[in-house]
């Protein structure tokens, strides 16, 4: 898929091989994410060969700006074994944001789970640099299961103590409708 914006071209493919070490050092290095490494990526490439999971990568301008993976079906969290797709792990590089490279990924990701189910899933973090995110979701129609929050993989009881972290998360789901 390829939008044109202006003079600047964005295009979403599959990941490549090649794609690994550009990723890593774009996500993991520069912008200093240490879960972000080569082993991460090459685990998404072969999951992606296996059939267990889609990567899409964005380019913009000929570069790599971001990506998204989706599961076919999770084992983890509010939608486990529903064989709902779940969008996991999607990021746009900061340099990057605020040109429509999101929504790109998001359109077509969208469009692949369409293919074999009339709705599509994610989880969500829930502290302020999850914010543009949450507004991202919602924008598209995304709404909370009424699941709650989940922490670790857990749905989290009432009153429980937690860290305001990367694994407290909210899962939403939307409905992909007929056009």
């Amino acid at each position: 898929m390829m939008q044109s914006l202006g003079r600047m071209e964005i295009h979403v493919r599959d990941m490549e091989f090649e794609d690994i070490p550009v990723l890593a050092e774009a996500f993991g290095i520069n912008q200093g994410w240490a879960d972000k490494t080569p082993e991460l990526f090459t685990r998404y490439f072969n999951e992606q060969s296996e059939g267990k999971r889609q990567v899409l990568v964005a380019l913009y301008d000929n570069h790599i700006a971001g990506y998204l993976t989706l599961l076919p079906n999770d084992t983890q969290g509010a939608f486990a074994n529903k064989n709902i797709p779940t969008i996991c792990d999607f990021n746009v590089l900061a340099k990057f944001q605020r040109r429509g490279i999101g929504t790109a990924l998001m359109d077509e990701i969208e469009a692949v789970a369409k293919q074999t189910s009339d709705e599509i899933c994610l989880g969500v973090g829930l502290y302020t640099s999850y914010g543009t995110a949450q507004r991202i979701y919602v924008k598209r129609g995304y709404i909370p299961d009424g699941s709650g929050c989940w922490y670790k993989n857990k749905n989290l009881p009432p009153y429980q103590p937690c860290l305001n972290d990367d694994d407290l998360i909210l899962y939403m789901s939307k409905k992909l409708l007929e056009v």
